[in-house]
């Protein structure tokens, strides 16, 4: 993968950005979402919902590093939701069974019980949001601290042991990237994520959003949740070494807790500056995340490219980007140019 094609000086950033979902994409942009996903049957599911902040829009929470740690947990409770809804579609010939056992009910009950099945949905939501945050932390927060501590049995200093969490801590992260790239299961996931990332390059550059310009496009990019998650480990390395001096174990330990959302928040801003500039040491600072796409990212199908194409259209006028950016006019489809296509 030739790295120079994501730093081209005239790709110009927008602000769209997705997530790769099970058989689909789900793609953002401003105060709309859309989920994408391939049905068994081959054809393609598309929702489009109105995007709303979980924590509300107040001016307090669009502050630095307060947006990053917002952001954060939004995203995983958007992605998550959207996760959930294509794992039902892809999964599914569905219901004829469910749509029987319903069908003796009245309007009233049907709608009695599907309230009480969105507020199910919202809870187990919530809880998977929370159980993958408390994993997270321990296993690449807490787990690196602990292990590396155990050196001190040999009189090592407690910079010393925190030069040793670095490395532990990286370590578990670069493995856990390259067991679940192995997994055949999560291979076509992400193989979809590598669909996302093509088509806002695709954009970004310049390009039609066909599939022709969007499999030839780079499937790395420097916003990517991958590189921001590896910019967190960076960052609580750095940060951490502020423990040294704290003489007490439990207060070092539950400092770095405590220290999670700051991490993620100036994390976040890194990420923002480095997508926005052009400047060389963004460059340099962006490449070890995007050395780790390599992991979570895969070549897609042209099917999958064609399923993230239609996730972009549906919230975000990429002809009219283009014009204004690179004053390129692409005639929109009409439904007589498509069936002359055809």
């Amino acid at each position: 993968m030739d790295l120079k094609r994501i730093f081209l000086k005239d790709a110009c950033p927008t602000s769209i950005g997705g997530q790769a979902i099970m058989e689909g994409i789900m793609m953002r942009h401003k105060d709309k979402y859309s989920i994408g996903v391939r049905r068994p049957d081959g054809e393609i599911e598309l929702k489009v919902e109105d995007y709303k902040c979980i924590f509300g829009n107040g001016q307090f929470l669009k502050k630095p590093i307060i947006r990053g740690v917002v952001s954060f947990v939004d995203s995983l409770v958007v992605g998550t939701k959207c996760l959930m809804y294509s794992a039902e579609i892809a999964g599914d010939e569905e219901d004829e069974e469910e749509t029987r056992k319903n069908a003796h009910l009245t309007e009233e009950e049907r709608s009695a019980k599907k309230e009480k099945e969105d507020r199910q949905f919202k809870w187990l939501l919530y809880v998977t949001v929370a159980f993958s945050i408390v994993v997270s932390v321990a296993a690449f927060m807490l787990l690196p601290y602990a292990l590396a501590s155990l050196i001190r049995k040999v009189g090592a200093s407690e910079f010393a042991v925190t030069v040793v969490e670095a490395f532990v801590k990286l370590a578990l992260f670069m493995g856990y990237m390259f067991l679940i790239s192995r997994m055949k299961d999560i291979q076509r996931t992400f193989m979809y994520h590598g669909a996302e990332h093509k088509c806002i390059n695709c954009v970004e550059h310049g390009m039609p959003l066909t599939v022709e310009n969007v499999l030839k496009s780079s499937r790395l990019h420097k916003r990517c949740g991958t590189s921001f998650l590896f910019l967190v480990m960076l960052v609580s390395i750095v940060l951490h070494f502020i423990f040294v001096l704290v003489p007490f174990y439990w207060v070092r330990l539950f400092g770095r807790l405590l220290m999670v959302p700051i991490v993620a928040g100036i994390s976040f801003e890194i990420i923002q500056w480095a997508g926005r500039t052009d400047s060389k040491f963004a460059d340099i600072m962006s490449k070890p995340g995007l050395a780790m796409q390599k992991f979570t990212t895969k070549e897609p199908t042209a099917d999958m490219a064609e399923v993230a194409i239609k996730a972009v259209e549906a919230v975000f006028d990429w002809r009219a980007y283009l014009k204004e950016e690179f004053d390129l006019d692409i005639p929109y489809e009409t439904e007589e140019t498509c069936h002359a296509d055809a």
